[in-house]
């Protein structure tokens, strides 16, 4: 656990936060669909790890309230990115999955993000390009805690 107190930790610790976020920010504007909000985004990718989901799972995995979450859908669906089906156990609820569309401007999107990030390692010597390597699953680790 890192020290906050600790001078190096706290430097470390605010280091990363501002470097993530900045990151983040110039990956969400390599966008392939303008139309789509970063959160509409956020759902199709979620969609995609995890196969199908209840609107009140995209909820709770995107940490939205669930009203919110049916707002989301029903603008995805009228795009034609998702389509809701029966649930197979209880037929009060609906699942959502992705379309075909959705994957190719998903994949499209991947594409388009990665070329950007492969152009900002570009300028990164080897030994950088190595240390990144080995940070990524730990970065990942963080993301889904």
């Amino acid at each position: 656990m890192p020290d906050l107190t600790h001078g190096d930790d706290v430097a470390a610790v605010n280091s990363l936060r501002s470097a993530v976020m900045r990151l983040s920010r110039r990956l969400k504007h390599q966008r392939v669909d303008e139309s789509l909000s970063p959160t509409e985004m956020s759902v199709l990718g979620t969609l995609s790890i995890c196969g199908k989901a209840t609107p009140g799972e995209l909820a709770r995995k995107e940490h939205v309230q669930p009203p919110s979450m049916t707002r989301i859908v029903a603008l995805l669906e009228a795009k034609g990115l998702v389509r809701l089906e029966p649930h197979p156990e209880d037929r009060r609820q609906k699942v959502v999955t992705k379309t075909e569309q959705a994957e190719a401007m998903l994949a499209e999107s991947r594409a388009k993000r990665n070329a950007f990030l492969a152009t900002l390692v570009d300028g990164l010597d080897e030994d950088e390009w190595a240390k990144l390597r080995e940070a990524a699953p730990v970065l990942e680790k963080l993301a889904h805690l």
